[in-house]
């Protein structure tokens, strides 16, 4: 009875590793058309709010290089 069991047990994990391991296959063999659907994958998963703050703090780099640009040509003058 026990080896039965140990069977159906082992039968039972390999089955639940088999459906965890499923993956999507690429949708095509264009590299950026994949990287845009990823990206887009992880902005509306559990990814979402650590992607826009990521595109925040770019915009606040770009803001903040482009308002030291001007400060220098002032300071220039």
């Amino acid at each position: 009875m026990s080896a039965l069991r140990a069977t159906v047990l082992l039968a039972l994990a390999s089955l639940a590793l088999a459906a965890c391991g499923k993956s999507e296959a690429p949708s095509s063999g264009d590299p950026a058309a994949e990287r845009a659907a990823a990206t887009k994958r992880a902005e509306e998963g559990p990814y979402g709010a650590q992607m826009k703050a990521l595109d925040k703090a770019k915009n606040l780099q770009s803001d903040l290089n482009k308002k030291v640009e001007d400060n220098l040509e002032k300071a220039d003058k």
